[in-house]
């Protein structure tokens, strides 16, 4: 009988502790994590909740992230909370600064850029030092490179590079890509899963295209 990876399990390989399962370390009920996804980060991968800043509960945006996704070292996800307002002569917030300050208009919510949830696809690959911007979305399957600033959508896999990040190319022909979002492999059952291991990781994608169209006519 095999014997997968336990999903519920924080640290799923004792010979990598800098690997964290990280939906079983977040508490905060606002982040919702997919299961296998893991942040890497030798100083302290289930620390993976202090890379979401700005994330105040008055705000009520949340911070979604799918299911097999790769979240390198050192990305922040910077909230909606680290808007400032922007429809006066200055955007400075006098208000919680103290003193007598105290007493300066604070801004309502409405003021106050809002863009929505922040949402990680499934599949997806952050690399190092990433930063990505309130509200936005990334598509299933797509990359991001080391040091980039996500601050627009990037499309189902691509892959996208730079600050701000562009995108650089589609990692398939169109054909391969409605073949694999038809498929969402990270949504279906581990053992079939497993099944399908060789198709996932195989380089040849002429045969990758092959043996999914037939798996999905089965």
């Amino acid at each position: 009988m095999k014997t997968f990876p336990d999903k519920d399990q924080a640290f799923p390989n004792p010979a990598i502790p800098s690997l964290c399962y990280i939906k079983n370390v977040v508490k905060n009920p606002r982040i919702i994590i997919g299961d296998y996804t893991y942040y890497d980060d030798v100083d302290g991968a289930d620390r993976f909740e202090e890379r979401v800043t700005h994330f105040y509960p008055f705000i009520g945006d949340r911070l979604i992230i799918g299911n097999f996704c790769a979240i390198a070292k050192g990305v922040n996800f910077v909230m909606n909370g680290a808007n400032h307002r922007m429809n006066c002569a200055t955007t400075y917030p006098f208000n919680i600064m103290g003193g007598d300050w105290r007493g300066a208009e604070a801004p309502v919510k409405d003021d106050l850029p809002y863009k929505g949830d922040t949402v990680i696809g499934n599949d997806v690959w952050i690399g190092q030092n990433v930063t990505v911007m309130p509200g936005v979305h990334i598509g299933d399957g797509a990359i991001v490179g080391t040091n980039s600033t996500v601050a627009s959508d990037i499309p189902p896999y691509c892959i996208a590079a730079g600050n701000p990040a562009k995108i650089i190319r589609k990692r398939f022909d169109d054909e391969t890509i409605e073949l694999l979002e038809r498929l969402q492999w990270w949504n279906r059952p581990i053992e079939e899963i497993d099944e399908l291991m060789p198709v996932l990781t195989t380089s040849d994608i002429r045969a990758m295209k092959s043996a999914i169209a037939a798996y999905l006519s089965r």
